[in-house]
């Protein structure tokens, strides 16, 4: 059994630096950074993690940079007197991430929000890390180009690329290692490392794009991306599917990829998260499981896909309900998709949403979405599931009264049973949350030595273990 969630969740541990350190750190910081330079308490809080059970560990400092000299010079100061520095976007991460259980100082990026460049005729954009998703698909609409990777918060993409973050797009457009071309890294020792041109494919040496995204600020810190971009599709087409059982709605997913069914996003919600979404979203959807389809392509293709998605539907026990064509109404729809952690809050009012994600073969999605409902069930959990079950992801969200020593207990284990559940079914205990601080008891059971190659990279590149330390990998 992998280990409890419980194990990360202590208070931060004592600080590796003196008093005295702290003081010319603070001398040195706040006179390049002025007001740019704060302390106070709530500030520390904002930027440490408050969406979880793990406990907020802030920094004794926050940095706003705005540049990557900035950065740089942050990360040189703090290398020189052995502090931590925690990277910083919007704080939307959901596994301890932005903790700084050492202390140290959180460089926030914020403000470095500035798009670049565009390459229209190359499909790709230059940006700097505080900008968001959204940010930048204002900025490209006009070009008729678009970004499309969409976790649902209006994350960085600096932070997204940290993460690995993907959305309900991954299942056609793939994840944040798909479409990052090349970024600029400050490293641990104050360098500036560009790693590869903007050419869309290259040979040229180790891939130490795909080795920063995802690694969570524990090797650098993102300052650029490159990223790729999408001609915005002729026709976009929906389809809403409900079921008698999350059983048929998954087999119906598993059909449907089995086909090749070209489809950009396919959405599983279970009826609670439908009555939920209904009643937060003011939509009308019968209260039962639900996909939610989306297909890109010409006029003809489109209408096609979703013919032979019905047939899937009712195939497989279900029924389709009117689609949304108007952008208007779509839109309406997919915000109210995101807004799902939002409305299952309603649920029980008061209670705290620990949401956790994992990702299986496509082939074991009915099963491990069955299990984790039932499992649920018999631990007296109420725990809402939604997913980007296309790619074999899904999210479960118990709703915990933290009060409750013996619930809270229970969905501990839950938590760590379905990170277990997955691993044997051949997946990950995360899809896109990451490991962060929450998920570093389940990454040796999933990867096994390759934990020990972790290690000795993370050791190569920063022997200090200033770089965002007690994330991902164990102290």
């Amino acid at each position: 059994m992998a280990a409890n969630p419980s194990s990360v969740q202590t208070a931060p541990s004592a600080k590796r630096y003196s008093d005295q350190t702290w003081s010319d750190i603070c001398d040195v910081l706040s006179k390049r950074f002025a007001e740019r330079f704060q302390t106070g308490e709530a500030i520390r809080e904002q930027h440490a993690h408050t969406t979880t059970w793990i406990t907020n560990q802030p920094p004794d400092a926050v940095v706003f940079a705005t540049s990557t000299d900035e950065v740089a010079f942050t990360v040189r100061t703090c290398a020189a007197h052995n502090v931590p520095v925690i990277p910083y976007g919007v704080g939307s991460s959901l596994e301890g991430h932005v903790n700084a259980p050492q202390g140290g100082v959180s460089i926030d990026l914020s403000r470095m929000d500035k798009v670049l460049e565009i390459h229209a005729g190359d499909f790709d954009c230059v940006v700097q890390p505080g900008v968001t998703r959204k940010q930048l698909n204002e900025h490209l609409r006009d070009q008729g180009l678009f970004f499309p990777i969409d976790p649902g918060a209006d994350a960085t993409l600096g932070g997204m690329a940290s993460t690995r973050a993907s959305g309900t797009n991954a299942v056609r457009y793939g994840t944040m290692k798909d479409v990052v071309i090349s970024m600029e890294v400050v490293l641990p020792d104050g360098r500036v490392m560009r790693t590869g041109q903007r050419a869309p494919k290259s040979s040229a040496g180790y891939d130490l794009t795909r080795m920063m995204i995802g690694a969570e600020g524990t090797l650098g810190i993102i300052t650029e991306l490159t990223l790729k971009l999408f001609g915005i599709p002729e026709t976009v087409g929906s389809v809403a599917a409900s079921f008698a059982s999350v059983d048929q709605a998954s087999r119906a997913v598993i059909a449907t990829m089995q086909y090749g069914l070209p489809v950009a996003r396919i959405e599983l919600l279970d009826a609670l998260t439908v009555r939920a979404m209904n009643d937060y979203s003011n939509l009308n959807f019968d209260e039962m499981p639900l996909l939610l389809v989306e297909f890109h392509g010409s006029d003809t293709a489109v209408g096609e896909y979703m013919e032979l998605f019905r047939d899937i539907v009712e195939d497989n026990g279900g029924h389709t309900t009117p689609s949304a064509n108007s952008p208007e109404e779509r839109t309406r729809i997919w915000q109210a998709r995101h807004d799902s952690y939002w409305a299952a809050l309603q649920l029980r009012p008061g209670a705290k949403g620990i949401a956790t994600d994992i990702c299986v073969p496509i082939s074991k999605l009915a099963e491990c979405v069955g299990k984790a409902q039932a499992r649920a069930d018999a631990d007296g959990l109420l725990a809402p599931i939604v997913g980007h079950v296309g790619d074999g992801n899904f999210h479960v969200i118990p709703l915990i009264d933290m009060d409750d020593d013996d619930e809270v207990a229970r969905a501990k284990t839950y938590i760590a049973w379905l990170s277990d559940l997955a691993i044997e079914a051949g997946g990950t205990c995360t899809g896109e949350h990451g490991i962060g601080q929450g998920k570093i008891g389940y990454l040796r059971r999933e990867l096994g030595d390759a934990v020990d190659v972790m290690v000795a990279i993370k050791h190569a590149l920063d022997p200090q273990d200033i770089m965002n330390p007690g994330k991902i990998l164990p102290n």
